[in-house]
């Protein structure tokens, strides 16, 4: 039994690693089409009853910005109410190498729905004879599962691979190569599955899908400045606060939260012919501000954040930079966290720059 159990698995590996991205795009249609329902089980992870897991209403990692609750990944839900929102608004890039998982396991189908999922399949001999039959004794006689488990409906679920959006096509998604397995509730899942979906992978699910405010800066002077005049550079404070999504599996009753507070400004003036305030570009949030607005009387101050250019743009203009550092960090319900790596988030602007040997203030 053993011999066999193993001999299935490494066909499964090897059919996955020769079919899966097909497979992958298979099951999107599929659960899309079908619109799998999960209902509501006693937690595998944690106590208390599951609720209903919302259904996918559309591409994972494509945030609506309205605030709203939506799933997004199968049995994966976001919610979006405290993330950033607007048109301008965009998802963060980590400092470092680090991204969030390609693929990881989830409750995916009832009984019913792993055998209206594999049947046809099997029917249509799109696998091969000798395949479908190993999968038929795999599920359905007993080695070693029967009947597909149909007899622990509402008991537990099959659990089979996600693939994280955006990630279709990377290789690192064809590394969940387990074939669907039981998992019943109140149970963890096996422990020689490192992907499979905790708060700490839901946590970095939800760094997926967060939005920043755009980072325009704001300019005095504004759009045009001149030659050697300290032009003072802000944000307006109250649009970069915090910002939070919280990933959940339901049927698991499990969660985490992924929150992204703003800690710095780096200007890049656009061209090595200028001075930056302070001298490294980045401007730190103090008092909760990001930078200080211009106001009369300052004119022969030295802004805290802003820039000097030094040379003319001519007939052109420089292509200003702001890119903000987010501090990413996480909770999950079941008393976890830590942090995750630093995000960032940039916008270019144009500045005309003026040569003015004389300036009166």
């Amino acid at each position: 039994m053993a011999d066999q159990q193993l001999d299935f698995e490494a066909r499964s590996q090897d059919v996955r690693r020769v079919t899966g991205r097909a497979r992958i795009l298979a099951l999107s249609v599929f659960v899309s089409a079908c619109g799998l329902g999960l209902p509501g089980t006693a937690s595998a992870y944690g106590p208390g009853e599951g609720q209903g897991a919302q259904q996918p209403t559309g591409p994972s990692g494509a945030a609506d910005g309205k605030g709203t609750i939506s799933a997004t990944a199968g049995a994966v839900v976001y919610d979006r109410s405290n993330n950033g929102s607007g048109q301008s608004a965009g998802p963060v890039t980590s400092t470092t190498t680090w991204s969030p998982p390609a693929c990881y396991y989830a409750p995916k189908y009832t009984p019913a729905q792993l055998k209206a999922y594999l049947e046809p399949i099997w029917a249509a001999s799109s696998t091969g004879d000798e395949w479908d039959a190993q999968q038929r004794d795999h599920y359905v006689n007993g080695h070693p599962y029967k009947d597909f488990n149909q007899d622990k409906t509402g008991k537990g679920y099959w659990w089979d691979f996600y693939v994280t959006p955006g990630r279709e096509g990377d290789p690192a998604a064809l590394d969940c190569t387990k074939p669907a397995f039981w998992v019943d509730s109140n149970t963890n899942p096996p422990a020689d599955i490192p992907q499979a979906v905790t708060p700490k992978v839901l946590a970095e699910l939800a760094y997926n899908e967060i939005r920043v405010p755009s980072t325009k800066v704001t300019l005095a002077p504004a759009d045009t400045t001149k030659v050697n005049l300290p032009t003072w550079a802000w944000l307006d404070g109250a649009a970069f606060k915090p910002v939070s999504v919280t990933a959940s599996v339901p049927v698991l009753g499990i969660s985490a939260t992924t929150t992204a507070e703003p800690v710095s400004l780096k200007i890049d003036p656009g061209t090595a012919d200028a001075e930056t305030y302070p001298a490294s570009g980045v401007c730190r949030i103090r008092d909760g501000l990001i930078g200080e607005p211009y106001a009369t009387g300052k004119a022969d101050e030295t802004p805290p954040c802003g820039v000097k250019y030094l040379r003319s743009s001519g007939d052109g203009s420089y292509p200003l930079k702001g890119t903000l550092t987010w501090k990413i960090h996480w909770t999950g319900s079941d008393g976890t966290g830590d942090e995750l790596p630093d995000g960032t988030f940039g916008a270019t602007q144009n500045v005309a720059v003026q040569e003015i040997q004389a300036i009166n203030r």
